[in-house]
């Protein structure tokens, strides 16, 4: 099992962990090629094993709402990694009066929606789904 590290988004320690996926066009192509991208106003949940990375969840932290978008999870490790990470996710934020929001790929849309997170708006790749 992986274990969960919350980073902070201009944390070094993130960098060193996610630059080999971030940067590699396999995982690009994972996220439709759409680039990841942190601030000062994310914290990333990173699941990492024998210090490899299996995955991470960026969420920003935007206003009224925790907005997680660009993730990405070992494709093989999937069934068990992203539940993990989602539960990461709500345990650590939770107590807070902000709602989650997700732009989650179509592919993906089940493993939020275990969560309670619901479907707001749809596209052809990805779905926006929220839970109160």
């Amino acid at each position: 099992m992986a274990k969960i590290i919350l980073l902070k988004g201009t944390e070094p320690r993130l960098y060193q962990l996610v630059a080999p996926l971030v940067m590699n066009s396999e995982i690009l192509k994972y996220n439709n090629n759409y680039p990841f991208k942190t601030s000062d106003s994310f914290v990333w949940f990173v699941a990492v094993k024998e210090e490899l990375v299996q995955g991470f969840v960026p969420v920003e932290i935007r206003g009224k709402h925790f907005v997680i978008n660009n993730y990405y999870v070992d494709e093989k490790l999937e069934k068990k990694l992203f539940p993990q990470l989602l539960k990461a996710v709500l345990k650590k934020l939770e107590d807070h009066s902000k709602t989650f929001q997700a732009v989650v790929m179509v592919r993906h849309a089940q493993y939020f929606a275990d969560m309670g997170f619901e479907v707001i708006k749809s596209w052809r790749l990805y779905q926006k789904m929220e839970k109160a």
